[in-house]
């Protein structure tokens, strides 16, 4: 079954910007998604261990991106521009298609998604300078085509 694993060069990430597809946000180096839960354990008398359950507490994830161009800046005064409700309306979705040897391609949405500090590095004069997105949202969506 080992033709079936990937690895990153099989994985498209596209970010959304209201409806309009951020294509040219192409330099992305990482890609990390956390589906959130909390274990909720309980103790009962007469009984010898806790019972659980888990409650959902949403997604969050990552991603460190290479400057290829300024829309990381505009992306990036976008989110600010929505935190301080110059642009109260605008989602930003986020767009992962994972790519298989056999064919399968699982696209996982994030829609609506919220950031963090966005802090922006340029390590030395030999690096590549980067921006790293933390973000979290309500929920995601996995559409197999």
């Amino acid at each position: 079954m080992a033709e079936t694993r990937i690895k990153g060069q099989e994985v498209e990430i596209v970010i959304v910007s209201g409806s309009t597809p951020l294509e040219t946000i192409t330099d992305i180096k990482s890609f990390e998604m956390t589906a959130q839960l909390e274990i909720l354990r309980e103790g009962y008398l007469g009984e010898t261990t806790d019972r659980r359950d888990e409650i959902y507490k949403g997604v969050k994830g990552r991603m460190e991106l290479n400057f290829e161009n300024d829309d990381i800046i505009a992306l990036m005064r976008q989110v600010v521009d929505r935190a301080r409700r110059r642009e109260p309306g605008l989602k930003i979705n986020i767009k992962a298609t994972l790519v298989f040897g056999n064919g399968d391609r699982p696209r996982i949405n994030i829609p609506n998604a919220f950031f963090g500090e966005i802090p922006m590095n340029f390590g030395s004069r030999s690096d590549y300078g980067s921006i790293t997105l933390d973000f979290e949202a309500e929920d995601f969506s996995v559409v197999s085509t």
